[in-house]
């Protein structure tokens, strides 16, 4: 199977198990079309007809360009004033710049075809990006540029509504949507899910797996370094660790108030966990979908994660019933998924059970999916503007 779904001791009658089934199959049959799509792309690189120039104004621009698209930035100090970089894919070049002398009217605008990367996660971050997106517009009004795509850091509870009178579909001058979490209104033809990625706000690496990534024995089972938020699942999280000592056999470091700034100290403790635990525990944060999903996979760590819905405006039940973490699920994740923390002790024993060869294993497929999910995305991403922006042929 190549979605590990462990749902110990849940025996009661699914019924959506036959659908799930026929779901999952379908999704492993796309991505291998997919990657094919990828390999295929990448053997017909002919003339550039598109310049596409991207503005990162929110840290999930870093995301998109140095860990999706596999491309630098100079200066590469993360500090610096202005930041950019280029790369050819498919028929197009892109640009790519970022910092804070990215400010709209006070750079060159070098193509008609603009991505723009925006925080939409709370007020002072919409009316920032807002100022973004007047200043796009008054650049198609006076026919500088002529097709804008949008890659939205969305808010956790999904409420986005402030960017919908800016599509297209709604008399605005949006072509296309990428957006973060599982927005009611994806729907594949110009709004698409985006993946939250890893923290790059906090400077989290783009990691070359090692050999000793792969190979070494690790030290502990698991781990869970993070906010302990008050009548949360991740207070039976921490009480079921520490029934049976588990919690010895993994590493836990709790706080009680989350810290948006880490110590260099804190940041390395949590990038050592992660290599050195053979399981990463996700439990729901404000949103399903959170940056340590994304970090476990980059060290090779397998993601336990929490498949439950999330308060708010998220998820399209009447277009999947398999959310949250919609576009993780129909790429074929090779996660555990389990619908209560009480299943953890259940997960934990198979795992003392395991052999360093079987936990190779997982870690090389772990590793290799997370590698072709980023190139599977790429491509969606370059596919999607090339056919929204390009002529079509069918005059």
């Amino acid at each position: 199977g190549f979605l590990d779904h462990v749902a110990v001791g849940n025996e009661e009658w699914n019924p959506w198990e036959e659908e799930e089934k026929s779901e999952l199959v379908a999704s492993q049959q796309r991505f291998e079309a997919n990657l094919k799509m990828i390999k295929n792309a990448q053997s017909h690189l002919g003339q550039t007809s598109l310049r596409v120039q991207i503005w990162g104004k929110a840290a999930i621009g870093l995301y998109l360009w140095q860990h999706i698209f596999g491309e630098h930035l100079q200066p590469a100090d993360v500090t610096a004033q202005w930041r950019e970089g280029s790369q050819k894919a498919g028929k197009t070049y892109f640009s790519f710049i970022t910092g804070p002398s990215v400010v709209p009217g006070y750079f060159s605008v070098e193509a008609e075809n603009v991505v723009l990367v925006l925080n939409g996660r709370e007020k002072a971050k919409i009316a920032y990006a807002t100022q973004w997106l007047h200043y796009a517009q008054t650049l198609i009004q006076t026919h500088k540029i002529r097709h804008v795509a949008v890659v939205l850091l969305g808010n956790e509870q999904c409420s986005n509504e402030w960017i919908q009178p800016y599509l297209k579909r709604h008399g605005g001058f949006v072509n296309l949507l990428f957006v973060t979490y599982d927005y009611a209104l994806v729907n594949e033809e110009d709004i698409f899910q985006w993946p939250l990625g890893v923290a790059t706000y906090r400077n989290f690496p783009l990691v070359e797996p090692s050999w000793s990534m792969l190979h070494d024995p690790r030290s502990y089972l698991c781990n869970f370094l993070g906010t302990v938020y008050k009548n949360s699942s991740r207070e039976t999280l921490m009480e079921i660790l520490k029934q049976d000592g588990l919690d010895k056999l993994c590493w836990i470091a709790a706080r009680e108030q989350w810290q948006p700034q880490e110590t260099n100290e804190s940041f390395k403790n949590y990038q050592d966990a992660l290599l050195q635990s053979d399981l990463t525990l996700c439990p729901v944060g404000i949103n399903t979908e959170c940056y340590r999903i994304y970090e476990a996979c980059s060290y090779g760590s397998l993601p336990v994660i929490e498949d439950v819905m999330t308060p708010g405006d998220c998820g399209n039940s009447s277009m999947y019933h398999s959310a949250p973490l919609q576009l993780l699920k129909t790429m074929g994740a090779p996660f555990i998924f389990i619908k209560n923390w009480k299943e953890l002790p259940a997960v934990l024993e198979k795992e003392k059970k395991m052999s360093l060869q079987e936990k190779i294993q997982r870690r090389k497929k772990l590793i290799e999916w997370y590698g072709n999910f980023k190139a599977w995305m790429r491509q969606k991403f370059i596919n999607t503007l090339e056919n929204s922006f390009l002529p079509s042929d069918k005059g």
